[in-house]
């Protein structure tokens, strides 16, 4: 969730726009999802919840256009299973 906005000026022509969000409602709600065991059964499975400021960083990151689905896919699937977004998983199994 964005909770702040900054417009910094470069008096060179260009500015800045600098967001910044609070995460930690989506982290509480997938530690909850872990706690009761949400999505951790059946075929299909629910590997975490991402904000989705989240992830336009990392397809800008990989160079991936929005629109580009399956290359976003894999984008995500590499992040997601790397330990340094683990709070974000709620399914700990490989996919």
């Amino acid at each position: 969730m964005k909770i702040k906005e900054k417009f910094h000026n470069n008096n060179d022509g260009t500015f800045v726009v600098e967001s910044v969000y609070d995460n930690d409602p989506i982290l509480k709600q997938n530690k909850l999802y872990r706690d009761a065991g949400v999505g951790m059964t059946g075929e299909n499975r629910l590997a975490g919840v991402l904000p989705s400021h989240i992830v336009m960083e990392w397809a800008k990151e990989a160079g991936v256009k929005w629109n580009d689905r399956e290359a976003l896919k894999e984008v995500i699937k590499k992040k997601m299973q790397s330990n340094e977004f683990n709070q974000f998983r709620v399914w700990e199994g490989r996919f």
